[in-house]
């Protein structure tokens, strides 16, 4: 029986193909993806694809894009066993990681991927990561999805797309998951880490996507010399409701009095602070040093592994479901789409 993916292109360099008489890179049109991908005529795929109009720069985007995505996917979740999202690299794992939160009771591939030499170009990186994320959204054991959630393909890996960082602007492996493995690995051939994919219970209710995100939030990332009156004047922000605090190591962050009163009189006026370590790897463990032990003990909440990308786009999703402080609580210090390891 012939697979169905649905190939949505959003914008970003995998798209783009230069043009013979001006030299300037423009994108090509996706309808005629197989003939400029002659290879994906040998996959038992039908293929289909949708272009957004115009296609967006990934320095570009906003939430509004993540709510176009989810939409998409939604109208046409019945129709395909599986999804391809073609993005640029440098907020990929931001929108990788919001469609994780924004997508409820998902049950097929949802695989983002791109490129960091457009396809167009002969020594391209496209081809390859376009394929394989063709393959793997479309493989099934048992009539049911390999890797039924939301993904980043990237030069020969599969990460859970809320655990991925770019990691590298020049090399062709720009993602790194550091702190949770690699869903499959890919050389001759696909091998599947099957006990570190993520199936929801086959009892949960029909697939459904929440797009009411707010955009309150905002990043602090702590460094020596830090202005007091700044740090006070960003926690102070109309409107705000969360921070996601970058702090040292395990989650350690100065002492200073005005730098405790300052979040004290914050997470007072309801301002979620949410406590996410610097280093690309390792997890925040506030009981370990007294300057952790002092954020615990005002109501800061703790990250532990989650990256930057996915605490604020977790955030942005929770706020927006109107819960309860103890809900909110509850799903802060939990997994509810893998994210964080407990």
């Amino acid at each position: 029986m012939n697979r169905s993916i649905l190939l949505l292109y959003t914008g970003g360099t995998i798209g783009m193909k230069t043009n013979p008489e001006t030299g300037v890179l423009s994108p090509f049109k996706f309808d005629q993806i197989e003939q400029e991908v002659p290879e994906l005529k040998k996959f038992n795929i039908s293929l289909n694809t949708l272009t957004f109009n115009p296609p967006i720069d990934s320095a570009n985007v906003t939430p509004e894009l993540w709510c176009k995505i989810a939409h998409v996917i939604r109208d046409n979740y019945d129709a395909y066993d599986g999804f391809v999202v073609l993005h640029g690299t440098d907020t990929m794992s931001y929108s990788a990681s919001a469609l994780s939160f924004m997508t409820e009771n998902l049950s097929k591939p949802i695989i983002f991927t791109g490129s960091q030499i457009p396809i167009g170009v002969l020594r391209t990186d496209g081809k390859e990561n376009l394929i394989t994320a063709i393959e793997i959204a479309a493989a099934q054991e048992n009539g049911r999805p390999v890797v039924p959630e939301v993904c980043v393909y990237f030069q020969n890996k599969l990460f859970r797309a809320n655990r991925t960082r770019k990691h590298n602007a020049d090399q062709f492996n720009a993602f790194r998951s550091d702190n949770y493995p690699a869903l499959a690995d890919v050389g001759i051939s696909i091998q599947y880490n099957y006990p570190c994919i993520r199936h929801i219970d086959s009892f949960m209710p029909p697939f459904n996507i929440s797009t009411n995100l707010d955009r309150n939030v905002i990043v602090i990332k702590i460094f020596p010399g830090m202005n007091p009156e700044v740090f006070r004047a960003m926690l102070s922000i109309p409107g705000l409701r969360a921070a996601v605090l970058e702090t040292y190591g395990s989650g350690n962050a100065p002492t200073d009095e005005w730098f405790i009163d300052y979040l004290e009189e914050a997470i007072a006026r309801g301002v979620i602070v949410m406590n996410v370590t610097q280093c690309h790897a390792g997890t925040v463990a506030m009981d370990r040093y007294e300057t952790g032990i002092r954020l615990q003990n005002i109501g800061v909440v703790s990250g532990r592994d989650i990256t930057t990308e996915s605490a604020i786009t977790k955030l942005m999703y929770l706020l927006g479901q109107n819960l309860s402080p103890v809900k909110m609580s509850e799903y802060l210090n939990r997994p509810i789409r893998g994210e964080i390891t407990v």
